[in-house]
């Protein structure tokens, strides 16, 4: 009973700080996300590497308009571009082969077993111009101002420290740098994704301003995912 007591109390305990910021609750309520939210939103479970084949299926190229995405970013020759929660590395290896003049694509994950992945994907396809970068729940290893183009795919709504992630991405791009934030649309009450892995318009906007971002626009041309903009 003693530790049972002592177990509750030193939860407790670690969540003081969280809650003491004001950034974060904690409460029970959809099963597929953690017990923690943030502006009102209640941060989705992060899907782990057992979940590549999904990632790399067969129908995603034309289910999400893979090369009407990479239209909207506009890459130019010699940009630095970070790829947060790249996952597999489907749109790491997408940007790579029109990306030239020196740039660079950075694929940041927290999984080692992605990082795995994506060093393997690297070797067999020939990518010159990747590099992979381990990351934390919290932080970016990443210089500060060094990145032209940051593109977050489906990813977001997982990220355990939003507050501090949005942070870490801020400092990262440089001054009028853009950040592409893709989340399937929660408007959209017929798409087939659970409720947690979609993020409104509003939201994004509302969760990206509060660390300094500037929202620019929202390119809609995209089947079943917003493609926010914005502007350090």
């Amino acid at each position: 009973m003693h530790s049972s007591i002592l177990s509750i109390l030193a939860f407790l305990l670690l969540q003081l700080p969280a809650v003491s910021q004001g950034r974060y609750e904690i409460k029970e309520g959809d099963p597929n996300g953690i017990n923690k939210w943030y502006m009102g939103r209640q941060i989705a479970h992060v899907m782990s590497h057992y979940g590549i084949n999904w990632l790399e299926r067969e129908t995603r190229d034309k289910e999400e308009n893979s090369g009407l995405l990479i239209k909207n970013l506009d890459i130019q020759p010699g940009m630095m571009i970070a790829d947060l929660g790249a996952g597999s590395g489907f749109y790491t290896e997408k940007m790579s082969k029109i990306l030239s003049g020196g740039g660079m694509v950075y694929a940041v994950d927290v999984q080692p077993e992605m990082i795995d992945y994506l060093n393997n994907r690297i070797k067999t396809e020939k990518l010159t111009n990747v590099k992979t970068v381990l990351g934390t729940e919290k932080t970016i290893p990443l210089p500060d101002a060094s990145i032209d183009l940051m593109i977050l795919v489906d990813v977001y709504h997982e990220f355990s420290f939003p507050y501090e992630m949005g942070k870490a991405m801020y400092n990262a791009l440089k001054p009028g740098g853009k950040l592409y934030m893709i989340e399937f649309r929660a408007e959209d009450k017929s798409l087939a994704i659970k409720g947690l892995h979609k993020m409104s318009e509003g939201q994004v906007i509302k969760e990206l301003s509060a660390v300094g971002f500037t929202f620019e626009k929202n390119i809609s041309n995209l089947p079943i995912q917003h493609c926010i903009v914005f502007v350090k």
